[in-house]
């Protein structure tokens, strides 16, 4: 019963979305007021229901409800409760209602908490998400319906993908899709303002919020991803290009250059043709990142469905909702005249520069991850696009974003100097390459990546708390020192992102540049050398988990003679799913991993073990909170809480 409830809730919202796509768009055009004011309560009925329909679906999964097929494909009575909760949208359909659960969750937020909009904008933004919201309903409804019934149910079900049964892969993909459908949002309030014609410092002020929420949110699901890819899959590294993951990373780097230039906006009433357009294409890169994981074109770890029938549905919605909103920018673009007139050498021109390097960064990482399907389709061959082409192809924009990213945040609006600037951070730059010539005269025999990646890094973050202290003024130094804790947070969420920016960068060139690596068959007793540590493989036992047998190996790690570790590296098989699993074993510090994986036994009777010492690889991490950290401060000072336009433009009076 509680299942057909579900069920038929869904259906509800469905009719729910239609009138919210359709009558208060009519009313905006009109100028009726009382159709107009149908938006919001129709964006909160549509959460209610969408809340129930997923509730119905997670009671189903937490008492093993067979009968539903997608119960029986991803669910089984002995995997513990948590895994049962997160099977809900560990797979397809599940995650899909999780999906339109968001959306549902991001227009009823705006009924609540856009009373500062104007009553047109207001209903036609809410139009547009419950039109996204009747898309993916129907697609959901009509291909990928979570209540099918089972005819005959079985005793048992079929297990969740053993890959997904970890914490990171139980709270990565919610953090994912508030990030990736976090950015209709922005996709509404651009479409919305070309339906208006009206672009302005407001809508600028406006737009901001939602795509930082999505930005912060998309932040912390890639890391959580990247972390969960570090220890779960035991290759030792936290990042392999996968198609999955650039599906990702592309709308983060979107979002990003949407951040920046929404500013311009908001400030100078500049940019406003380029910052609609990259708003359209951020969502239509999250569309396209539904579309990998979800169409069978690519295989990947991370990919829920192989079907071909769902992938053309999802590119139908794809091509009406991003190329519908192209027509509409193409028609309207000349309408959105710039006011703010700005030099070549201006805090403008610089975030400029930083949307072009992220924008072409976006493209660099999407022409390799789409490449092995052009030649697959057009050239018939089968072509393969790794971790060479995009360190060689992408990594130059970063750099030149890590260097003019500290002067270009402290020029000027409309007119800055280089000079002014530059001179400011004399200290932060000496610091930066006084750091980045120690670490090259201490490493021998390396390349230069890991000094370079130091000195970017530091000359990001130095950068960043100098521009800081430039905001205090120009008094006594306890005076600077009393002024800061009086500072925006806008200005304390930037400065921690950026250095959590320059954290990650280091971190990305240590790891790669000063990892050290061994792979040898060890026996039983046997101790073998892994940098300045010595480790042993004590035993390997059979151990029988929750819903696992697991070969356990018990590892000694010393220096010196001194105790450092005994780890557990394991390797999982999982009965019903008949899969196996690598469990990295690894001991946490400050400025290294020790990263051990037990491999398969040998016919000489040892064991396959490979080893990893992973410097600051907890940096990684740490930085990638410091930028969602940051942005989560800059959320949360009131300028950007209140909407910008808290006086309404009555109905019927026209927009200046």
């Amino acid at each position: 019963m509680v299942v057909e409830l579900g069920h038929f809730a869904l259906i509800l919202a469905l009719m729910v979305a239609l009138v919210q796509a359709t009558l208060p768009l009519w009313g905006a055009q009109r100028g009726d007021p009382r159709l107009m004011a149908l938006a919001g309560p129709a964006a909160g009925l549509q959460l209610l229901l969408v809340g129930a329909s997923f509730a119905a679906l997670m009671w189903a999964f937490v008492v093993s409800d067979f009968s539903l097929a997608v119960v029986v494909a991803n669910s089984h009575t002995a995997k513990p409760l948590l895994y049962k909760i997160s099977g809900v949208w560990g797979n397809h359909e599940g995650s899909l209602l999780l999906w339109v659960l968001i959306l549902a969750v991001y227009g009823a937020a705006v009924a609540v908490f856009g009373g500062g909009l104007p009553d047109r904008l207001r209903a036609r933004v809410l139009a547009v998400q419950g039109l996204i919201g009747v898309a993916f309903m129907a697609f959901l409804l009509f291909t990928s319906n979570p209540f099918w019934r089972l005819a005959t149910p079985p005793l048992n079900g079929q297990d969740l993908n053993p890959l997904l049964q970890d914490p990171g892969l139980a709270f990565h993909p919610p953090f994912l899709y508030l990030g990736y459908v976090g950015l209709s949002m922005a996709f509404s309030f651009a479409v919305a303002a070309l339906i208006e014609g009206r672009v302005d410092a407001a809508w600028g002020r406006w737009v901001r919020p939602w795509t930082l929420a999505a930005w912060i949110f998309l932040t912390i699901g890639i890391a959580l991803g990247s972390w969960w890819a570090y220890y779960e899959l035991g290759w030792g590294g936290f990042w392999f290009w996968d198609p999955v993951e650039n599906a990702s990373f592309m709308p983060w780097l979107l979002a990003a250059a949407l951040l920046h230039s929404s500013i311009v906006v908001e400030k100078r009433e500049s940019l406003k043709a380029w910052t609609i357009l990259l708003a359209i294409l951020a969502f239509g890169f999250s569309l396209i990142g539904t579309f990998l994981v979800r169409s069978g074109v690519i295989t990947s770890v991370h990919a829920f469905a192989n079907d071909p029938e769902r992938g053309v549905f999802i590119l139908m919605i794809l091509g009406v909702f991003t190329g519908g909103a192209l027509l509409l920018f193409a028609a309207r673009a000349g309408t959105m005249e710039s006011r703010g007139v700005f030099s070549l050498v201006s805090r403008e021109s610089a975030l400029v520069a930083n949307n072009i390097l992220l924008s072409v960064s976006a493209f660099v990482v999407f022409i390799g991850t789409i490449w092995p399907l052009v030649g697959t389709m057009l050239l018939g061959r089968d072509l393969s696009v790794g971790e060479p082409f995009f360190n060689a192809a992408f990594s130059p924009f970063m750099v030149a974003l890590a260097v003019i990213l500290p002067p270009g945040a402290m020029l000027a609006w409309k007119r800055g100097s280089i000079e002014r600037s530059l001179r400011g951070l004399v200290p932060a730059l000496v610091l930066a390459l006084a750091l980045g010539a120690l670490a090259f005269a201490m490493q021998t025999g390396r390349s230069a990546l890991g000094p370079v990646g130091l000195a970017l890094g530091a000359w990001v973050v130095f950068g960043a708390l100098t521009d800081l202290w430039a905001r205090t003024g120009r008094e006594a130094v306890a005076a600077r020192f009393a002024r800061l804790s009086r500072l925006p947070r806008a200005d304390w969420g930037k400065a921690t992102a950026h250095m959590g920016l320059g954290v990650t960068i280091f971190a990305v060139a240590a790891m790669n540049a000063w990892k050290i690596e061994d792979i040898r068959v060890v026996q039983e007793g046997e101790s073998f050398p892994l940098g300045a540590y010595e480790v042993r493989l004590d035993r390997v036992e059979e151990v029988q988990g929750p819903n696992y047998v697991s070969t356990m190996g018990t590892m000694t790690v010393t220096r010196g003679g001194a105790l450092v570790a005994v780890l557990n590296p394991e390797k999982r098989v999982y009965p019903v799913a008949g899969m196996p699993t690598t469990e990295a074993a690894i001991d946490y510090g400050l400025v290294r991993d020790l990263y051990l994986v037990l491999g398969d036994r040998q016919k000489s009777g040892g064991w396959a073990v490979r080893s990893y010492i992973e410097p600051f690889a907890n940096w990684l991490w740490a930085g990638a909170f410091l930028m969602a950290l940051g942005g989560g401060l800059s959320l949360s000072d009131r300028r950007y809480r209140v909407a910008a336009g808290a006086r309404k433009v009555p109905v019927g009076v026209p927009a200046e």
